[in-house]
């Protein structure tokens, strides 16, 4: 029952044919395309012309940006050690009840 059942190969049904013959065929060279006259190219992008106050700006938000995700981080991890302490606490008391009886 627990053993698993393997397979057995089919015999081939029929007569067995011999693989057929693949003749190689001759390679012939595609036709030569001409190069075309002119490209165009695409239009160029305008340039961003970063001044001092756009500078300050973009420091000033990554500043921000920066500030907000650190606050973050440092708010789970706070969150993480209350956690953690209250668990502590928690054994310490259920160790203090049970060593009593």
């Amino acid at each position: 029952m627990f053993r698993p059942k393997i397979p057995t190969m089919p015999q081939p049904t029929g007569l067995a044919t011999s693989p057929a013959v693949v003749e190689p065929t001759a390679i012939t060279p595609a036709a030569q395309t001409p190069p075309l006259a002119s490209i165009t190219q695409a239009p160029s992008r305008p340039v961003v012309q970063v001044t001092p106050s756009t500078a300050l700006a973009l420091v000033g938000g990554g500043t921000a940006v920066v500030l907000v995700v650190g606050a973050v981080l440092v708010s789970m991890l706070l969150a993480v050690a209350v956690t953690a302490a209250s668990v502590a606490v928690c054994a310490v008391v259920v160790r203090f009840i049970l060593s009593r009886r």
